[in-house]
């Protein structure tokens, strides 16, 4: 595994954190990758773990030009929060998860220089979603590091390292949990669950106030029925007093 390598410089090395190219080759990409940062940054939330995208992952000590930018990138083990850049050797942590968002015209770097890349590093999981179905029929690939130190193609769509299923949904990449089944929203769809949950507790809370409101009338009604009980009660006393017991 490539994670110790060092060139000593006899001046200081400056590591850019950005460049010219664009962030993503489509607006299919592009998307893809938002959503899938998005997810992960919410899920991972609280852990200690980072979720990067399109940021320099330097893995060179003293050599800049050793550097690539995966679309998606996680790594446990290390202090939550932004960085511009990743230094493998500072953070001394392999990010365990690498999701490239690939496409015919990058194929062979992502299939070939990347793929090889990211076995030499020690990533645990390398995966490669095609938003546009280009070249990858089925949209997904997966590969898992066996403890020879390669890649072995995963069967089927489990993430053990996230503890998440992958699925291709249209162009988007879907999460589910494991343990439960449960989809990891996306932006739109979290918004959607949001107001669907502020509306059912708006209808709840009227329906307590409506169910509240008959309480308060049946207790009302049966507070006059009571009062009118005892005027009555008063009046029949009354007579009573002047003519005696009612006829029967």
């Amino acid at each position: 595994m490539v994670t110790n390598l060092k060139i000593s410089p006899e001046t200081e090395v400056f590591y850019p954190s950005e460049d010219d190219e664009p962030l993503a080759e489509s607006p299919e990409h592009l998307l893809a990758i938002v959503n899938t940062f998005t997810v992960l940054t919410q899920y991972l939330a609280g852990r200690q773990a980072v979720v990067c995208s399109n940021q320099f992952l330097y893995y060179v000590e003293g050599r800049p030009s050793a550097r690539v930018a995966p679309d998606i990138m996680v790594i446990f083990d290390v202090e939550p929060g932004i960085r511009s850049n990743y230094k493998i050797w500072e953070e001394k942590q392999v990010p365990k998860i690498i999701i490239e968002m690939t496409s015919q015209g990058n194929k062979d770097n992502d299939y070939l220089f990347k793929k090889s890349l990211y076995e030499q590093l020690g990533v645990e999981e390398y995966w490669l979603f095609d938003p546009r179905r280009e070249w990858v029929p089925e949209q997904l690939i997966g590969y898992r590091l066996q403890e020879e130190g390669f890649y072995r193609k995963i069967r089927g769509d489990r993430s053990e390292t996230l503890q998440l299923k992958l699925v291709p949904e249209g162009n988007l990449l879907t999460f589910y949990r494991l343990d439960n089944e449960a989809k990891l929203l996306i932006p739109d769809e979290l918004s959607q669950a949001l107001q669907a949950e502020t509306l059912a507790r708006q209808e709840a809370q009227r329906q307590v106030a409506l169910e509240q409101r008959r309480v308060e009338a049946a207790q009302q009604q049966a507070e006059e029925a009571r009062q009118s009980a005892l005027e009555l009660e008063v009046l029949l006393d009354r007579y009573r007093s002047q003519f005696g017991d009612l006829p029967s």
